[in-house]
């Protein structure tokens, strides 16, 4: 049997941002609803939600408060079952995002550990340490947030004298789950019963790599070795997950998990995926790639090698919640992608970016393995650079003092069509949308590119259905083909061809080849066809 996880196309829906249904100026459930025949034509295998749960939304969702219930925004649990359902019905599976790191300041949990005092068994569910130096006054340790500033705060005892420090390596309303505690354990085994005898296909884990901790939590140290960090990638995560492993396969149905892994090396990121852990997870390797044909064709190598010792399918990805959109990372002089400095005000040419976009969209649904698209990519949208800072509600923004302008740029409510918010939210809504939109997207809406032959949207829907009909159960190999300098050329099982121009010339096509879909139009000259700069052909060789 070949497992659907293998080789899905994947949509990433954030919520939050996909379609207006009450008109509140927020994405919601019913939003999704009206729009799963937009999802089922696009040809995508399935949905995953980032988190849907109850929440400040202090940092977007990932700060639960309430993991088995639905955010008022979002709408109720009985729409969740609903959405899951219809989605079912439609040939969709569902994905949800479980966030098990950390949990919001507002979760019971944390609201005990506060009230409770020091000492009590409801903060060792936490990471509550006393502080150093004179009078506790500085941090336990040196470690530092991915949002910017110390990774710990003091909190004030209810008699108002000052007491320990509580970690969180994210915002401080996202306090860090003690996973040494057996009580953490048992409770996240019943959330995955809890969302698996609702219906739900797998989960997408969040930071993955991140909820052991080294024992004693010790210093990083002036020199960190990024390989041996005591916050991330600690032996223990793997008995997490190999007791969650144990869980998911006493469903019927093929659930599947997903990791958010971000390490250093393909050899730590394939530990996640051994046979009793992950199923897959995310290749970031490959969305920070820059546009060239020899980075390229090294990542595609080295992805494919970290995964076939584990027997782990490979995945591929453009752009997610929390990257610059590929449009706009293309568009650059310089067009890879690092998280700790994504230069959001390096100028872009997105007519260039959209070019290449077209042709990297096609290259990854070419590629063996499973492929993500996040909403929009199928538009071509750009990153919204020019958001107002007061605005901008991302907690990177406010921790690094306004150094990091967050992650709202790739959050940017989806256009559907002409009218009022472009079509986000129902004509006459009260509230406008969460964010703006920029005004020359309403040349990007869906509805604008429904019938288009040269669209973004047309090019996905017929890539994605030549990706189902060709590609789907192929063996996850591939034969490079040499092809000049400054492009990629691969065969896949069947006859089948992917050719991608990354170079500073036109690329003759192979003679006897037939064309099976191009991103861009293709030049008919007299010594034969050609493939233009920054394009990609799928062709037939058999």
């Amino acid at each position: 049997m070949t497992h659907w996880w293998r080789h899905a196309a994947i949509y990433q829906i954030y919520v939050r941002s996909f379609a207006d249904g009450d008109g509140d100026g927020t994405g919601d459930l019913a939003g999704v609803r009206d729009r799963l025949p937009y999802l089922r034509e696009l040809g995508v295998d399935a949905l995953w939600f980032t988190p849907w749960n109850t929440s400040p939304m202090a940092d977007g969702g990932y700060d639960v408060a309430d993991y088995r219930d639905i955010d008022p925004l979002f709408g109720t649990l009985t729409d969740a079952e609903r959405l899951i359902g219809e989605a079912h019905d439609h040939g969709l599976r569902v994905l949800v995002d479980l966030v098990p790191n950390h949990c919001s300041d507002q979760h019971v949990w944390f609201q005990e550990a506060l009230a409770a005092g020091p000492g009590s068994s409801a903060r060792e569910r936490f990471w509550f340490l006393p502080g150093r130096g004179e009078d506790g006054n500085e941090p336990p340790n040196d470690w530092q947030s991915y949002f910017g500033g110390s990774a710990w705060t003091r909190v004030t005892e209810a008699d108002g004298t000052p007491g320990p420090w509580y970690l969180h390596m994210f915002a401080p309303q996202q306090p860090d789950l003690n996973w040494e505690h057996a009580e953490v354990r048992a409770e996240f085994e019943d959330i995955l019963h809890f969302w698996l005898r609702r219906g739900v296909d797998g989960f997408r884990i969040d930071v993955a790599h991140g909820l052991a901790k080294t024992p004693g939590l010790p210093d990083v140290g002036p020199h960190p070795d990024p390989t041996d960090l005591p916050y991330q990638d600690c032996d223990d995560v793997h008995d997490i997950y190999r007791s969650w492993r144990k869980i998911l396969d006493g469903y019927d149905g093929d659930r599947v998990f997903v990791g958010e892994v971000w390490l250093p090396t393909a050899e730590q990121f394939a530990r996640y995926l051994r046979p009793d852990e992950l199923h897959s997870a995310f290749n970031f390797e490959f969305l920070c790639c820059p546009w060239d044909a020899t980075a390229l064709r090294g990542v595609v190598d080295s992805t494919l090698a970290a995964h076939g010792p584990v027997g782990a399918p490979p995945t591929w990805v453009l752009s997610n919640h929390d990257t610059i959109r590929h449009v706009t990372r293309y568009g650059r002089e310089d067009t890879s992608f690092d998280m700790g400095d994504k230069r959001l005000a390096d100028p872009s040419d997105h007519v260039l970016g959209r070019r290449r976009a077209r042709a990297a969209a096609m290259l990854t649904m070419a590629l063996p393995g499973g492929v993500y698209v996040y909403q929009g990519d199928e538009l071509g949208l750009p990153e919204v650079q020019d958001l107002p800072d007061h605005l901008l509600q991302d907690p990177t923004f406010v921790r690094s003092g306004g150094v990091d302008r967050g992650r709202d740029g790739c959050r940017v409510p989806l256009p559907w069509r002409s009218g009022d918010s472009l079509g986000f939210s129902p004509d006459g809504a009260p509230a406008a949308p969460w964010l703006p939109q920029p005004d020359d997207w309403a040349g990007l809406t869906a509805e604008a590119q429904e019938t288009g032959p040269g669209s973004f949207l047309t090019l996905y829907r017929e890539a994605l259905a030549l990706r189902r009909a060709r590609l789907t159960g192929l063996p996850e190999t591939l034969s490079w083909v040499e092809s000049g300098p400054g492009t990629l050329c691969f065969d896949r099982p069947g006859g089948f061809r992917c050719l991608v121009n990354a170079g500073e010339e036109p690329l003759p096509l192979p003679a006897g080849a037939t064309v099976l879909l191009s991103s861009a139009p293709l030049e008919h000259t007299d010594a034969g066809v050609l493939l233009p700069v920054d394009g990609c052909a799928w062709l037939s060789t058999g």
